[in-house]
């Protein structure tokens, strides 16, 4: 016969579950090196909009309340696909005149309560799944952050996150407007995180730690390296992508070249290393024009070859492998452009320098290429037995300038 269980025992079982919920809950942060987490601190701490793209259950939505209890401030979600466009754009309120005083357009009520804390961390989630007519409501939000007749405080940092098309409810590609006010941030996951997470403990997210005396040297820096880009490249200033979904994410713009400027001066003065910075660079105005800059700021530095034909003793090369080649062809181009017998022997100063500072492969190249620019009134360097044993330098010169020159002639 079965028997009915008093009613009183059923919330006794409940109590005992939410304490059971509590301690899978229970859990602790530690510091931890996460390239991930880094980038998307600075992209906050200089107030860019964020989006992070991502699989569905990769963590995205628990990253934010992390990153919002890290950081002491409130979090507000807004699932983007769920709201209509005047949840964005303001709802028309009229008052007793609309001929006098017009019909303004009444904020919703989370973008109340963020004015109202003046400060928080707007989280827009599912973002491709949010159709074109919402999507062009948000564009005023994310660029301007304005909400109907509201204006956001500048307290409140702005994160969003998508899934890929493919894997998205309904998806769509994100329109060019919106896309190109993001920094986008591919978010993936860590296994060693995901393990130590599950049993406790997970990586503390934290502001970065810009240094005072490094802000009029990081500005500086990052216009250089931006500007001197775009001076070479004018073609990068503005490109818009062929393809709808390239056009979704990052691309360059003389807006993103802002952004990108701002960011490289964040990590610049927040000491970032270069996965970091190459992260937030790329995911701004995309992967080729990012590894650009990348490799121009890389050069930035470089010892200029003049400096190292006038005192070749005294040069002072990268230790980079490519850094130190391009160094080595910028001095054997300098002396094709003005050929000197001075300005020759400097050139081979400056191999035998590097030969005994470095890799020796990497003299190979630029020696021979030096050797053919050897002039038949030139006298070969006794400095040039020093690099005996690497290239063979003082028996192929005359070969190598007859090569050249008949190739030459052969191309009248």
């Amino acid at each position: 016969m079965l028997t009915s269980v008093p009613s009183t025992a059923h919330p006794a079982q409940l109590d005992v579950a939410a304490d059971l919920l509590a301690l899978l809950t229970d859990t602790t942060t530690e510091p931890r090196a996460d390239v991930q987490l880094e980038a998307l601190t600075l992209a906050v701490a200089a107030d860019l909009p964020v989006l992070l793209w991502g699989e569905p259950g990769i963590g995205k939505s628990a990253a934010m309340n992390q990153l919002a209890a890290a950081l002491d401030l409130p979090l507000t979600t807004v699932i983007a696909s769920v709201h209509e466009p005047s949840d964005f754009a303001g709802l028309p309120v009229v008052g007793d005149d609309p001929a006098v005083q017009g019909v303004p357009m009444a904020p919703p009520d989370w973008a109340v309560r963020l004015a109202r804390a003046g400060r928080g961390l707007l989280f827009l989630d599912e973002l491709s799944t949010a159709p074109p007519a919402v999507q062009a409501a948000l564009l005023r939000l994310v660029l301007e952050r304005r909400v109907g007749a509201l204006r956001l405080p500048a307290g409140v940092r702005i994160v969003a996150a998508a899934n890929p098309r493919a894997s998205a409810a309904d998806g769509w590609e994100l329109s060019p407007p919106l896309a190109n006010r993001f920094v986008h941030l591919q978010w993936t996951h860590d296994h060693d995180v995901v393990v130590r997470g599950l049993a406790g403990t997970w990586p503390r997210a934290a502001l970065p730690q810009l240094d005072p005396r490094r802000l009029t040297e990081a500005v500086t820096f990052a216009r250089r390296a931006v500007c001197g880009l775009l001076t070479a490249r004018p073609a990068l200033v503005h490109r818009l992508p062929s393809s709808e979904t390239r056009r979704g994410g990052p691309w360059p713009s003389p807006r993103t070249w802002e952004m990108t400027l701002r960011l490289t001066a964040f990590a610049t003065a927040a000491g970032a290393c270069r996965d970091v910075l190459s992260l937030l660079v790329r995911g701004t105005v995309g992967d080729g024009p990012g590894l650009e800059l990348l490799a121009s700021m890389d050069r930035m530095d470089l010892p200029d070859p003049e400096d190292l034909l006038a005192d070749p003793g005294a040069a002072d090369l990268p230790e980079r492998g490519d850094l130190r080649q391009a160094v080595l062809d910028a001095v054997v181009q300098a002396v094709r452009t003005r050929p000197e017998r001075a300005r020759w022997d400097a050139a081979w100063a400056v191999l035998v320098r590097a030969w005994e500072t470095g890799a020796p492969d990497l003299v190979v190249v630029p020696a021979t290429t030096l050797a053919a620019l050897r002039r038949e009134d030139w006298d070969v360097p006794a400095a040039i037995e020093r690099l005996a044993g690497v290239v063979s330098v003082d028996r192929r010169a005359d070969r190598a300038a007859a090569r050249v020159a008949a190739a030459a002639e052969a191309g009248r």
